[in-house]
């Protein structure tokens, strides 16, 4: 058995909304309506943020607060790490999805010399860089700093030499260089993107199982196909962002929703057989957001089912 370690990081300065930061309380808040005691007898671990920086002027419109999120990526990294170090399972719930990043450079710290596989399942590619974001949201980038990408090809923006090295520190948290070879990397439902990330995903052939193939050949050949690609990989994380999901059969409790996504079902049943996988090593939750709920707290129950649930698969 997997002996989990909670971890919270209610860092949102990454994201282009407010109100991620009350996330993984509003998911506590829903175990405690659901009268479990997960939280009980799973105490969490907190990483301090950098939200203050969210009542400052932006000093980089092209990496918005990048300067806070190269400490966030510091102690996250070295929380994952210190936690597999210890031989414990880190289930990490977050609130926006910009500091992923530094969660893989925590894995990849504690096993520099093993090959990670990612599963990344999104509504968005987050393969964005300072050199091609059209928003500056540092939520849309957390891939890109894994592969080490700065996706010139694309460029259209000239970020201040400022970002550039902070841009450089994210890509370099932990150990140094990629910490993610693009065919290790694994898109489920992945329906929103924008041209440069497109570009990358044909540069690369990125894997992306969209809803519709979840649909047309089942949830259980996706999971197959994605352990099978996988399977030169020493270890997989899995990445989880509740947008994920279809906001009309959850809530538009999340910063970035999208249409025709995957039904709490379906993504209950990937978290499930990625959870019982022996090679996982890491998985997170992130991108609730409680003051966008327009059903009360909807997509909090609905993810801390979907935690609850993963929790006992990967203890198996």
């Amino acid at each position: 058995m997997k002996e989990l370690q909670l971890i919270i990081n209610s860092s949102e300065i990454t994201a282009g909304t407010r109100g991620a930061s009350l996330g993984p309380d509003a998911v506590i808040t829903a175990a405690r309506k659901k009268g479990s005691q997960f939280f009980h007898d799973y105490p969490a671990v907190r990483i301090e943020n950098e939200n203050h920086l969210l009542d400052t002027n932006v000093k980089y419109p092209y990496a918005k607060r990048i300067e806070g999120l190269v400490k966030v990526f510091d102690r996250i990294s070295s929380m994952v790490k210190l936690t597999l170090d210890n031989g414990k399972f880190p289930l990490v719930l977050a609130s926006d999805h910009g500091s992923a990043g530094g969660t893989i450079a925590g894995i990849k710290a504690a096993y520099p010399n093993k090959r990670l596989g990612v599963i990344w399942i999104d509504a968005h590619g987050d393969l964005h860089t300072p050199y091609t974001t059209p928003s500056g949201n540092m939520h849309g980038m957390p891939l890109a700093t894994a592969l080490g990408e700065d996706n010139l090809e694309c460029k259209s923006n000239e970020p201040h030499e400022g970002i550039v090295g902070h841009w450089n520190a994210l890509k370099n948290t932990g150990i140094e260089g990629p910490k993610l070879k693009p065919e290790d990397l694994v898109f489920i439902a992945v329906r929103d993107t924008e041209k440069q990330e497109d570009a990358i995903m044909e540069r690369y052939g990125i894997t992306n199982h969209t809803v519709d193939q979840v649909r047309s050949e089942g949830v259980d050949e996706i999971i197959r196909k994605s352990l099978e690609q996988l399977s030169d990989c020493d270890m997989i994380y899995v990445s989880f962002d509740v947008d994920s999901m279809d906001p009309e059969l959850t809530s538009f409790g999340t910063g970035t929703p999208v249409e025709h996504g995957l039904s709490p079902e379906e993504a209950k049943a990937f978290l499930q057989a990625f959870g019982e996988n022996e090679k996982l090593v890491c998985m997170e939750f992130v991108e609730v957001n409680p003051c966008l709920d327009n059903k009360q707290n909807r997509m909090a129950e609905v993810t801390f089912d979907l935690l609850e649930d993963a929790a006992n698969s990967i203890k198996k």
